[in-house]
């Protein structure tokens, strides 16, 4: 009986692994074929166009784009990481004043869209003169509401209190006792959470467009929205775009889908 349970969660896990696969499945078949064939009929199997889509992909600056959106999501993953981190760390560890009301605000900030503050954020960038630059895209991330409460949650779930005690008595420094005993114990939630903020980062559309006024400064989604002109839009170029854009996500999924997968259900424990 055990092994037809078993046999049937496996059968079920794989129809539905079939299922998600299919929409990516049809995203590559569908890069391979010329705009004009892809409104045909949805195809089953390649074509033999992908060498033009992938020509006219890197005739249109590809490689710039492509560092461009890595040095933003890199950049906007390590730092919020850390700041959140800390931020966990502190309200878990420290017992302060308005540490509730703190948190209060915290949650508060994951409430208001990105849309509300744009243009103020525009304004603050303008008259710190970074305008023109890839910085406006970074800075959006360092403090970020959704990683500090979560890493606060995870924190106080997976970080035992005595240890940080014990390590204080033996004379270890704050310092220390973080990057060398507190990180081991979070390691789950801060892969976890450099997965969620380096996809959101990498697939940010709303604020690339509002500070992106030259080719230069291209991101991922600006560049394969603009893989056209006047007269067509070449979908078949924009989906080879998107199955580059797709590689290093489904890379770091590969990599950390341990960690990833146990820092979701141990973050998830504590409300």
């Amino acid at each position: 009986m055990r092994k037809f349970a078993k046999a049937g969660s496996y059968l079920l896990l794989g129809i539905i692994s079939l299922i998600s696969l299919t929409p990516f499945y049809f995203m590559v078949v569908m890069s391979t074929y010329k705009t004009e064939d892809i409104f045909k009929g949805l195809p089953l199997l390649p074509s033999d166009y992908i060498a033009e889509n992938i020509k006219t992909v890197f005739a249109s600056n590809f490689i710039q784009t492509y560092g461009n959106s890595l040095f933003i999501s890199a950049m906007s993953m390590l730092v919020c990481v850390l700041v959140s981190a800390m931020v966990g760390y502190a309200m878990t560890v420290y017992q302060f004043r308005f540490k509730n009301l703190l948190k209060s605000f915290i949650m508060l900030t994951m409430m208001a869209p990105t849309q509300i503050g744009i243009i103020g954020y525009m304004i603050e960038m303008r008259t710190m003169h970074l305008t023109g630059t890839l910085w406006p895209m970074i800075f959006l991330w360092f403090a970020n509401g959704f990683g500090a409460f979560w890493m606060i949650q995870f924190i106080g779930t997976a970080l035992p209190t005595e240890i940080v005690e014990s390590a204080r008595i033996d004379g270890a420094g704050e310092i220390r006792i973080f990057s060398q005993m507190v990180f081991p114990c979070i390691k789950p939630g801060i892969l976890t959470l450099c997965l969620l903020i380096f996809l959101w980062s990498w697939n940010s559309y709303l604020v690339p467009l509002v500070f992106v006024n030259t080719e230069k400064l291209n991101t991922i989604p600006i560049f394969i929205k603009g893989l056209a002109n006047a007269y067509r839009t070449d979908y078949g170029a924009q989906l080879t775009g998107l199955v580059f854009a797709t590689v290093p996500l489904l890379l770091m999924f590969i990599i950390g889908s341990k960690n990833f997968i146990t820092g979701l259900t141990a973050g998830a424990v504590k409300g």
